[in-house]
């Protein structure tokens, strides 16, 4: 039974690692999803107030305000004078971000993501091929367009529309606008092309994207000599063109497109141990006590 829902892209790994380590950074990922999420069901459903608010605003523990940049800035675009706790909040959250790497909050805090993932998941099983080809560019046009509505019409616009929002608000009051969007996106993804919110049309990956440009923590090839081309890097990550130059190319073995998401799952599917967490400030080298383990 396990076997039929491991994923094909995964399947050297677990074969030559075990099913632990192919799927460390994905289990990790997804209990920090839904422990974000859990934080702020927990207010509405059990009377817990950790975290007050949503994923654009919130209050932690009575105490930090932290608030979406890009929600911010949309509401700059609006008019609106935020309040100095909103702009110290957005700033936490961006700093973090610029630490971790902008697409982290994709990969790691958006609950979108599971469904996305999903749909992935199906398509590879169901063995679905149509893929309609999109610009990753798109999402950028969006973005702008975002903030354009903004201040045309002095609201935060994409509020409005937002799979992320109208999900928590689903989960909360079982409203049935927010599953209805979140089928659309899951559909979208299964039928139509792969990865085709996340990767092609989400406003908010195209702004944090921006931001993860400059970030320090970075997936490195540091082990790239050892690859044997199977192919299952390219074929689970959600953006595979970041891989490309680390691992083809001559120069560092980091990832530094800011596209990347920071997730993993090139860790988790190599069967050789290729790729491994790092940062710019170590250059992408593999740590000396992982380079030892792979020596014995």
């Amino acid at each position: 039974m396990i076997g039929r829902l491991i994923s094909d892209n995964r399947r050297q790994s677990v074969a030559a690692r075990g099913l632990l380590r192919s799927h460390k950074w994905w289990l990790l990922r997804r209990l920090c999803q839904v422990s974000v999420l859990g934080l702020f069901m927990l207010g509405p459903l059990a009377g817990i107030w950790i975290a007050r608010g949503n994923f654009g605003a919130s209050r932690i523990g009575g105490v930090v305000t932290l608030a979406d940049p890009y929600i911010l800035l949309q509401g700059l675009f609006g008019g609106t004078s935020p309040a100095i706790p909103v702009v110290t909040g957005a700033i936490i959250v961006a700093l973090g971000y610029l630490l971790a790497g902008g697409r982290a909050y994709c990969g790691w805090v958006c609950p979108v993501n599971v469904v996305t993932d999903a749909a992935f998941w199906l398509r590879e099983k169901t063995g679905l091929t149509r893929d309609r080809k999109l610009d990753r560019r798109t999402r950028l046009a969006v973005l702008v367009g975002t903030l354009l509505a903004s201040a045309v019409t002095g609201t935060v616009a994409w509020e409005f529309v937002n799979p992320v929002s109208l999900l928590q608000r689903a989960f909360i009051t079982g409203i049935g606008l927010g599953w209805t969007v979140i089928l659309a996106v899951f559909l979208l993804d299964l039928f139509v092309s792969r990865r085709a919110w996340c990767s092609h049309l989400c406003p908010v990956g195209a702004f944090y994207g921006v931001i993860g440009r400059a970030s320090i923590l970075r997936i490195s090839a540091a082990r790239r000599d050892a690859c044997t081309d199977c192919g299952a890097c390219f074929n689970i990550c959600p953006e595979p063109h970041v891989i490309v130059p680390a691992l083809k190319g001559k120069g560092s073995p980091l990832i530094l497109s800011g596209d990347c998401q920071n997730c993993g799952n090139c860790i988790d599917s190599c069967p050789v141990d290729v790729f491994h967490m790092s940062g710019r400030l170590g250059g992408g080298r593999m740590p000396a006590t992982a380079t030892q383990g792979q020596q014995g």
